[in-house]
């Protein structure tokens, strides 16, 4: 990693440090709805903030689970043609199913430790292989089908460790605020003003670009651009995970993060960089309470984030390929460093109780390979959420929303000339922007269990006018204590 962007990554952290001091200074004021905890997101829901409750006893020690099994179908669909990483269209089913046990400990004053152990099994939906040989799964649209599936797959259960960090967290005045017990969140309370700082192996989105009623693959939306933003090219391996730190800083009203993570060796590869700091992404993101519609909650975000690594240009790719008589192929092209970079905008806002209208607009530089996410170069999605309370279903949900992809011009000449990416690839590309609709109802079983009904439609998957449209039916089932 160059000497300027260890700089950039080191300093944007340490703005945070140095910030904190001044806030240790200011005035106490009421609580806000901005969590005042990184929570990683896998709890069943985003953490509410904590209220200004009589605080309780820190808990010491926190054992949660949690188990979800998907099964997603479609018909037979058109397509003119299909190429090595096209969706199936003819007609398929894939089921996904993992368990995660989520242990934490408190380890002194203000610091936790957490470990969460899974096991995982199944495949996403994609171009099913010849008999005998495993399925190809995760492929044919770049908004991809279900969360809940992985880039990689396997018939058998395995296990991993998802994840396994220390946070400290730093208070620094304001009214004492309660912390509920929760999944990697241990029960306490907290100053309304505090710093967090989080090392290990995490997520990033389980602290940057979260959203109450778009980020849970467990219990809300599945599609990968209704989640998370579509064009937020996150630092992960291939089941979403990396090394990193983050620093989050959390004043009554709005929040500042910043976070340097290890990209991975290869784009899309299951290994995250040795070398550290030798492929690398800074995040940085400012978070605003809002208040409209008579008080109701919401929030707005922006992010922006710089990728450091070795990926392949689309154009660089197309000249060899010309040059060779070949398809083209970013892996012959990845001997230089480049550096990429996006941003984002993400809004969530309640309307009236237990209803939320949600948004997100991305966009990053087109001109490079899809790293560690998937192929999207501009997305904007936006929808509602209204919770079964309205209607005295309290542990019910539906959800509505929309999501249009798009590809920048480098990228459809490369997939239109056979070449294949992250999750598609149909041989060629009859280029038309992918527009994905999803609608899911959450049934809930007491409050530790649920099944939700989901259903997509997609037009013009991976991007391609002669393939599609789409419906996927999916069913999810989860439990969690």
């Amino acid at each position: 990693m160059s000497t300027h962007r260890l700089a950039l990554g080191l300093a944007t952290i340490c703005v945070v440090l140095v910030a904190s001091s001044g806030h240790a200074r200011a005035e106490s004021a009421p609580p806000s709805a901005v969590s005042t905890v990184a929570a990683p997101l896998a709890s069943a829901e985003p953490s509410p903030a904590p209220s200004a409750t009589p605080t309780p006893a820190p808990e010491r020690f926190s054992v949660h689970a949690q188990a979800t099994v998907t099964q997603q179908y479609h018909g037979g669909f058109p397509a003119a043609y299909s190429g090595p990483q096209s969706l199936n269209p003819n007609p398929d089913t894939a089921k996904t199913a993992d368990g995660t046990l989520y242990l934490g400990a408190r380890l002194w004053k203000g610091g936790e430790g957490y470990i969460d152990p899974e096991i995982d099994q199944g495949f996403g939906l994609g171009n099913p292989a010849p008999p005998g040989q495993m399925y190809n799964g995760t492929y044919g649209v770049a908004g991809f089908l279900s969360g809940e599936a992985y880039k990689v797959g396997r018939d058998n259960s395995y296990g991993r460790i998802q994840r396994i960090f220390i946070r400290q967290t730093f208070e620094l005045g304001g009214e004492k605020q309660t912390v509920d017990p929760d999944v990697n969140q241990l029960g306490g309370s907290v100053d309304a003003k505090h710093l967090t700082l989080t090392v290990g192996k995490f997520s990033t989105v389980d602290v940057f670009d979260t959203n109450p009623y778009a980020h849970d693959p467990k219990n809300d939306f599945l599609n990968w651009s209704i989640i998370d933003m579509g064009a937020f090219d996150y630092a992960a391996d291939s089941w979403g995970y990396t090394y990193g730190a983050s620093a989050e800083l959390v004043s009554p009203h709005s929040a500042f993060r910043a976070g340097l993570f290890q990209l991975s060796v290869v784009p899309n590869g299951i290994e995250i960089e040795h070398v550290p700091l030798q492929q690398s992404s800074v995040v940085v993101e400012y978070e605003q309470d809002t208040s409209f519609l008579g008080g109701h909650p919401g929030a707005m975000k922006a992010l922006v984030y710089e990728d450091d690594g070795y990926f392949g240009t689309y154009a660089g790719a197309l000249a060899l390929a010309q040059a060779t008589g070949t398809l083209p192929s970013t892996t012959s092209v990845r001997t230089t460093k480049h550096v990429k970079a996006g941003a984002g905008l993400n809004l969530s806002q309640e309307i009236a109780t237990g209803v939320g209208l949600f948004a997100r607009v991305s966009a990053m530089n087109g001109t490079y390979e899809a790293d560690d996410f998937t192929e999207i170069d501009r997305s904007i999605m936006g929808g509602i959420s209204i919770s079964g309370e309205r209607y005295h279903r309290p542990n019910d949900a539906f959800g509505l929303a929309g999501a249009a992809n798009a590809l920048a011009a480098p990228a459809q000449a490369y997939f239109a000339a056979g070449g294949i990416g992250v999750l598609i690839g149909d041989g060629g590309q009859s280029y038309g922007g992918e527009h994905i609709y999803e609608t899911y109802y959450k049934v809930g079983i007491g409050t530790h269990a649920g099944i939700t009904f989901d259903f997509q439609r997609v037009f013009n998957p991976g991007y391609n006018l002669v393939r599609g449209p789409v419906g996927v039916y999916g069913a999810r089932y989860h439990l969690a204590i």
